[in-house]
């Protein structure tokens, strides 16, 4: 890597890092729920623990750092990465870097047009059978969704190479509660007018419990794989590319906004020790990744030189058009025949892909 700052990288295969947090008021936090669960809490050797963001949502929180919803497009410092954006009468629709599952979104696989699809299709040709060309799949990644390199993807459709293809994540991170315990509370929602009305309705007063967390210790734990990385295959450029990106979005993330939920506002805890390894590596300042004005950083530096590589652009911007009927689920189920108690296939979570926001 030749850039100055990540030499301790060199020879590295992970860069780990222990960030404490802390509620940004107060002691109490809401972790993250999950259906038919609840918070996540469990016994561990050195006592109760609690998981406040998987590592699925925080693939979203960190990829959510690289994105403008003003401008519906990548922020200024990371012009000129690959993405796909799909637009639907001529307005923006969504974008790769927002889909869960990438650019295994229905929205650029699915629809009628079917240009994007066969174009990936094509420049994926010869993966069908045998052993995947993994440098092959990379450079494709590479060229429509560096995110997917990051984030990991998996294209799960038969048409392509039998839905063999993916990619796990390079870059995880999840927050963990130690020493956690609830803290119970409760409220009303009151009807002034018609305190005894049909709840059912939503008149009446209704009262509800509510539990939310405290705990001695708060972490963030980020893991970035760099012997995924290095194993790509994609050379010195591309590889320097993936680094700085996968760090930027740490660094933008942990000096940012980690306002998680209403009732989930953290913040770093700088009275405790971040944790780094190896202990040689700092990770770079905001200003280092992007200098004086998004233009003249170590990133966009690292972007242009992708983007020049011998007159031959290692990634692209791609528009692809999304003009279906937006249809409801139910409306799909009668058109086939399905009963409403037919029960969908869930596609699973896995950790080859970004999962939707938990």
């Amino acid at each position: 890597m030749p850039d100055l700052f990540l030499k301790p990288l060199d020879g590295v295969s992970r860069m780990l890092m222990t960030v404490p947090l802390k509620p940004l008021q107060g002691d109490r936090f809401q972790p993250t729920g999950f259906p038919s669960l609840g918070a996540a809490t469990y016994q561990t050797k050195d006592g109760a623990k609690l998981l406040v963001e998987s590592n699925q949502s925080m693939a979203n929180r960190l990829e959510t750092t690289c994105w403008d919803t003003a401008t519906n497009e990548p922020v200024a410092a990371l012009t000129g990465i690959s993405h796909v954006t799909v637009n639907r009468n001529g307005k923006f629709l969504t974008d790769s870097m927002l889909e869960a599952h990438r650019i295994n979104s229905p929205y650029l696989l699915e629809g009628s047009d079917k240009t994007f699809f066969n174009q990936i299709k094509t420049e994926l040709g010869g993966l069908a059978e045998g052993p995947i060309d993994r440098k092959k799949l990379a450079e494709v990644l590479l060229k429509y969704d560096v995110g997917s390199l990051i984030h990991g993807v998996f294209l799960a459709k038969k048409e392509l190479a039998g839905g063999r293809l993916r990619i796990a994540r390079a870059l995880s991170a999840f927050i963990e509660a130690s020493g956690a315990a609830v803290a119970a509370s409760g409220g009303v929602k009151n009807d002034h007018v018609n305190p005894s009305g049909d709840t059912k309705a939503g008149f009446g007063n209704v009262p509800f419990a509510r539990d939310e967390f405290v705990a001695d210790r708060i972490d963030l734990h980020v893991n970035l794989d760099l012997a995924q990385i290095r194993g790509y295959g994609l050379g010195e450029r591309a590889e320097s590319l993936l680094v700085l990106l996968a760090l930027f979005k740490v660094r933008k993330l942990i000096d940012g906004d980690l306002r998680l939920r209403t009732a989930c506002d953290l913040t770093v805890d700088k009275s405790a020790n971040t944790l780094i390894s190896p202990v040689e590596f700092n990770l770079p300042s905001l200003h280092e990744f992007v200098g004086k004005d998004n233009s003249d950083g170590e990133l966009q530096k690292s972007i242009k030189a992708c983007k020049d590589e011998k007159n031959h652009a290692l990634m692209v911007h791609t528009m692809v058009r999304f003009e279906d009927e937006l249809r409801k689920a139910k409306d799909a189920k009668k058109e086939s025949g399905s009963g409403d108690n037919d029960q969908d296939a869930a596609e699973s979570d896995d950790d080859d892909d970004e999962s939707a926001n938990d």
